[in-house]
């Protein structure tokens, strides 16, 4: 995920016009910022983008899955479904608001398996969040339908899927809510950032107000506004708003490229009968960030992937020993290791995470490797990257 790759005039011009005016937070000081807002530049441009009628942007996507589950009234006790296979941050925003999370197993899409899913709703079972992981998307006409029919509410985390579609709509925007995140190793970066989206007026106005201390930023004077309700300090500055917004303008390039390198590559390997890939929901276009494929055995797999990093081929992932992002890396959940206690909620509705059967994700995730595809390459570079992947792959079958 290359923003970071393509960092130059643009952005610079951006911050620099920020720094000209010294004023680095997004509100107030209107007489001192030469008419320059570049958080709510941005939020317009990406909801424009997006085709949603509301963006908020955050300081990260682990602030946006916070500030998005808090204003869909998401609170102590309250269950939320969400994969095996996701980044940290997906259960750290449901236990920051005393909620609960609840893993379930996924299938070959490597986002959630639906049939788990509604096996695993239960009277406290409140939001469905799919983790569109490494570029592509969950079944989401048969989740939505679920939520619908159970009354909850879907939550994208499309932190690592942005540019992403679904049946004609942008990933993110399908359910109630959509998460993004523009950390550096992001699609695009706004160093540190994340930004939610929605078509609910309701859940963009809490969003607005939650994010900055539960300001309801009405009027013109920051000091006499007024607090409808609590809210927490997820602002993001002007700084990292204005990084972002010369990375929109490359977003479509970004993407065009992606795909270029990666069906070059997936073309090397298709070749080899062993390999198969990653499920994509009919009527769903990844955004081409990963290609991510599967082979016969979770031995055959390791071996494979031992093999291509000692062909000097970087940036391939075996999720199944990672400690990031699946749950046999995550020790310190399993084992609710924190700081201090946590609510009675989260300690009596947790599931035994070291005795619960994740067999059928195992069976999924034991065999995936994920190619990280960048934008930086040559082309020259994208076939010798193509060739030594296939060479160590063949080599192990």
């Amino acid at each position: 995920m290359p923003g970071f790759e393509i960092f130059g005039a643009e952005e610079r011009k951006q911050v620099n016009e920020v720094l000209e005016t010294g004023i680095l937070m997004r509100y107030g000081f209107d007489g001192l910022r030469n008419n320059h807002w570049k958080a709510k530049e941005f939020e317009t441009t990406f909801a424009k983008r997006m085709d949603v009628a509301y963006c908020q942007l955050v300081s990260s996507g682990t602030a946006a899955l916070t500030v998005a589950l808090a204003s869909a009234g998401i609170g102590a006790g309250d269950e939320v479904i969400m994969p095996t296979f996701t980044f940290v941050a997906s259960f750290e925003s449901i236990l920051a608001l005393g909620a609960v999370p609840i893993l379930v197993d996924i299938d070959d899409t490597l986002t959630l398996d639906p049939l788990a899913v509604e096996a695993a709703i239960t009277p406290k079972t409140k939001c469905i969040m799919p983790v569109h992981m490494c570029g592509s998307m969950a079944d989401l006409r048969t989740l939505k339908a679920i939520c619908d029919k159970h009354r909850l509410i879907l939550l994208e985390d499309a932190c690592q899927a942005l540019g992403a579609t679904y049946e004609g709509k942008h990933v993110g925007t399908y359910g109630d809510l959509g998460c993004f995140s523009f950390d550096y190793v992001k699609t695009i970066t706004c160093g540190e950032g994340g930004a939610i989206v929605t078509n609910d007026e309701k859940y963009a106005l809490n969003a607005d107000k939650y994010q900055d201390h539960g300001h309801d930023h009405i009027g013109k004077d920051r000091g006499a506004e007024t607090h409808p309700f609590l809210g927490y300090n997820f602002r993001i500055s002007e700084l990292n708003a204005a990084v972002g917004l010369a990375q929109l303008e490359k977003l479509d390039g970004i993407l065009k490229i992606q795909k270029q390198n990666y069906l070059l590559i997936r073309e090397a390997l298709e070749s080899i009968k062993e390999v198969t890939f990653r499920k994509v929901p009919v009527g769903g276009e990844e955004n081409y960030s990963f290609l991510n494929f599967f082979l016969p055995t979770q031995e055959l797999t390791a071996r494979a992937h031992k093999a291509i990093l000692e062909a000097a081929v970087d940036a391939c992932f075996y999720w199944y020993t990672n400690n990031w992002h699946y749950i046999n890396g995550w020790e310190h959940l399993r084992n609710l290791k924190t700081l201090g206690n946590l609510p009675l909620e989260v300690k009596n509705q947790m599931q035994d995470l070291n005795n619960t059967d994740f067999s059928k994700s195992d069976a999924v995730i034991g065999r995936t490797i994920s190619a990280l595809i960048k934008i930086g390459w040559t082309d020259k570079q994208v076939q010798e990257r193509a060739e030594a992947m296939k060479n160590a792959i063949a080599s192990v079958l």
